[in-house]
């Protein structure tokens, strides 16, 4: 098992704030230190870098303070690239600034959704098929759509816990499919409807089941490049599940982060040249 060199595109969490509640896990009364956050921020950028991947920024905008979460901005499949459309009034101006930068780096097959779509943040590329989460935040239209933007099969996911609004909250994939095997993911099953558990099932019958632990603190939106896991430092039990695999989990700190909903995953949009 060996990782595979990936790009990513971040943004520095320079304005960072809670300033509204828009998941259960936002609470505008609790403080939150901007300067803590883009501390967590860089030692995630820097262990992508350490690994071997490469790193992209686009610059934050003062008055978005979630614009850290560039997951949650595009999914770039093949180079194609289907934007965000944000369901919370907060965040909509978010999307035109990400579209502007994908345009800005030569990318002229940039397509912003009419569903609303809050991209990677409920879309999950399998290396064969795209999973793709709603219940919350993410309109089942959308699904469609995505399949029609990225050319790629869409299998539709139904989220039913508020806490794991986002499917990149309660599910990742730790290896792509490729020629010689399957995908693997983990994810957390009680998140998801019953039909949608056993889609899941029938589609990964050797996937990792985390516990509700592992979700709690955000285990299920780590990163994966087919061997390097980045996960949140609390999310030990999970850890020891990816090492009996064969993975090598890097821990990081995000739990400034998480006070607005975020982890690692949510952090980290890929770019699938």
């Amino acid at each position: 098992m060996t990782g595979t060199p990936r790009r990513y595109l971040m943004c520095e969490p320079k304005y960072f704030a809670v300033e509204y509640s828009i998941n259960p896990w936002m609470n505008p009364d609790e403080p939150v230190s901007a300067e803590l956050a883009v501390k967590q921020w860089t030692e995630l950028a820097d262990t992508y870098r350490r690994l071997g991947h490469r790193v992209d920024t686009i610059r934050p905008v003062p008055g978005l303070p979630d614009m850290v979460f560039a997951a949650n901005s595009a999914t770039v499949v093949g180079g194609r690239v289907l934007g965000a459309r944000f369901r919370a009034r907060q965040r909509t101006a978010e999307a035109d600034h990400y579209r502007r930068w994908f345009l800005d780096h030569g990318y002229r097959d940039v397509v912003m959704p009419s569903a609303t779509n809050e991209a990677e943040g409920d879309f999950a590329w399998t290396g064969q098929f795209l999973l793709a989460g709603t219940g919350f935040r993410t309109d089942p239209a959308a699904h469609a759509e995505a399949q029609e933007v990225l050319g790629v099969p869409v299998v539709s996911l139904r989220l039913v816990d508020p806490r794991y609004y986002h499917l990149d909250t309660a599910l990742f994939v730790l290896r792509e499919a490729t020629p010689d095997g399957p995908a693997h993911i983990a994810y957390y099953p009680d998140a998801f409807s019953p039909g949608s558990q056993r889609a899941l099932s029938r589609l990964f019958p050797n996937a990792m089941i985390a516990t509700a632990a592992d979700a709690e603190c955000f285990g299920l939106n780590g990163v994966s490049d087919g061997h390097n896991v980045a996960l949140p430092i609390e999310a030990t039990h999970l850890a020891d599940q990816l090492i009996n695999e064969g993975y090598d989990p890097t821990f990081v700190d995000i739990s400034e982060l998480r006070k607005s909903g975020g982890g690692p995953k949510c952090c980290t949009l890929e770019i699938r040249d």
